[in-house]
């Protein structure tokens, strides 16, 4: 299967996941962010061309099926695209606590933008309630997902290497 086809495959299974069951683990009113989860994947596996097309696509779609305005989070998820795939050519097969530490990281900039962007457009949020309540607790839950969510995307994504990420967790 093309890469572009395992991309949309992705995509999808992240927009469903986000739907269908993101809403029913919800650990105190924070809800993961799947679709964030496979752009910085995708991002850190291809570079930041990749990121940045997946990030644009994917914050579209997440627009789309979302409750807020129309364009936010496809300005967003296409920084943390870029950022993130900028660190590609630092990815190495055997570790799993850098896509943890960039995972944590990018959604920590992506909830923390996506809550200034709401702001400088006029809706009414108070930032320092979001950064204790949601922005920190949802980058702290995206984090810990990226353990599983990278690993999987590693696994289908990455063609050219011999993926053994998280080999080493168990010992």
């Amino acid at each position: 299967m093309s890469r572009y086809y395992q991309l949309v495959l992705a995509l999808l299974a992240a927009v469903i996941l986000q739907v269908a069951v993101a809403p029913h683990i919800t650990i105190a009113k924070v809800v993961p962010n799947f679709v964030l989860l496979v752009v910085i994947a995708v991002a850190l596996l291809q570079g930041p061309r990749m990121g940045t097309v997946v990030g644009f696509s994917a914050g579209l779609i997440f627009d789309l099926i979302g409750t807020g305005p129309i364009g936010v989070a496809a300005l967003v998820f296409c920084f943390v695209g870029y950022i993130s795939g900028s660190l590609h050519e630092n990815m190495f097969a055997e570790g799993w606590r850098l896509p943890v530490t960039v995972a944590f990281f990018a959604s920590l900039f992506a909830e923390g933008m996506y809550v200034l962007a709401l702001r400088l457009i006029g809706e009414n949020v108070s930032v320092l309630s979001a950064l204790i309540e949601v922005v920190i607790p949802s980058s702290i839950y995206n984090g810990l997902l990226a353990v599983v969510s990278y690993s999987l995307l590693a696994r289908i994504l990455r063609q050219d290497k011999r993926v053994t990420t998280f080999r080493r967790i168990g010992r």
